[in-house]
């Protein structure tokens, strides 16, 4: 017998998505609380390893409109044989949502895509991006600190 080479076609899980998007959501309003009442708010969180800055965690508001706010997200000072993640995020403020929109030079990011294809996206590429998302902000909220000295 003959092995298929064909795939299973990837199935978007709604719920875990969901899930994943409303975590976001309460991790973005902890480190960012003011983005709906501050026009252009926007934060800035080190993490260290001792003496040494590894990267600073920056969130900015891009548009704030009545039910979403549209965040830029981006590392700053990051290692120089890594790439810098970039991210734009969309957070639904009636549903108490935030999924990512926009990485890297995708504008706009399906929730599915054909595997193999000329992006080289993979076929859940959106959810690894919110799953990722979540990791990067979690880090932050456990090992973070403000990079501006308080006044």
């Amino acid at each position: 017998m003959g092995v298929s080479l064909m795939r299973e076609r990837y199935r978007v899980d709604l719920v875990d998505l969901q899930a994943t998007c409303e975590a976001n959501y309460a991790r973005l309003m902890r480190l960012l609380p003011e983005m709906r009442s501050v026009p252009a708010a926007a934060r800035r969180v080190g993490v260290s390893q001792g003496e040494r800055l590894l990267g600073v965690l920056a969130l900015e508001v891009l548009e704030d409109c009545p039910y979403t706010t549209t965040l830029k997200v981006c590392q700053e000072h990051s290692l120089p044989w890594l790439p810098a993640p970039r991210m734009e995020v969309r957070v639904y403020h009636d549903a108490r949502m935030a999924e990512v929109v926009g990485a890297e030079q995708a504008r706009r990011l399906r929730s599915r895509y054909v595997y193999p294809n000329a992006a080289m996206h993979q076929p859940d590429e959106k959810s690894q991006l919110n799953l990722f998302l979540g990791e990067w902000l979690s880090h932050c909220l456990s090992c973070g600190h403000e990079v501006e000295p308080v006044v």
